[in-house]
């Protein structure tokens, strides 16, 4: 018997402020946001490498939703591991089935600093770098043979 496997990962930039909800008659709190991430392709009439950007939507449930409402604006790279969820619905104009695929994070990492931040919170990354793990490794060192 074979596993399905559903899972996502992406990094991209907010393409507008997260929208955030609670779900009626419930203090369960969505956030939708939509992502933006480049990939990159040959023109064939140029030659030339271009951007091609792909647009996702993105639920994020509850409290982790209501700190990305919080804290995150237009312009904020993020990275999101979540799964793909497909919706279909009846048009409201009764034009006909609609079908939408779309993410809901398990988690989103707040990224570099973007083009700021809401309520004044500080635009730096989640968790400061720090490079002095890999600093052996830069200069060659370690003392261990590793095969690959």
């Amino acid at each position: 018997m074979s596993q399905n496997i559903n899972s996502v990962v992406i990094a991209g930039n907010l393409t507008k402020d997260p929208e955030l909800r609670h779900l009626e008659g419930s203090d369960t709190a969505i956030c939708e946001m939509r992502v933006a991430v480049n990939g990159r392709r040959k023109d064939g009439n140029t030659g030339e490498w271009v951007d091609k950007p792909n647009y996702f939507d993105v639920k994020v449930w509850g409290a982790h939703g209501e700190n990305c409402a919080e804290y995150l604006a237009k312009g904020r790279p993020v990275a999101i591991e979540g799964r793909l969820d497909w919706r279909e619905w009846e048009a409201k104009d009764g034009s006909g089935k609609r079908q939408k695929v779309e993410i809901v994070a398990n988690s989103v990492q707040f990224l570099g600093t973007g083009n700021g931040s809401k309520n004044g919170a500080s635009a730096e990354a989640d968790v400061p770098a720090d490079a002095s793990d890999f600093a052996g490794a830069a200069a060659g060192g370690g003392g261990e043979d590793i095969p690959f």
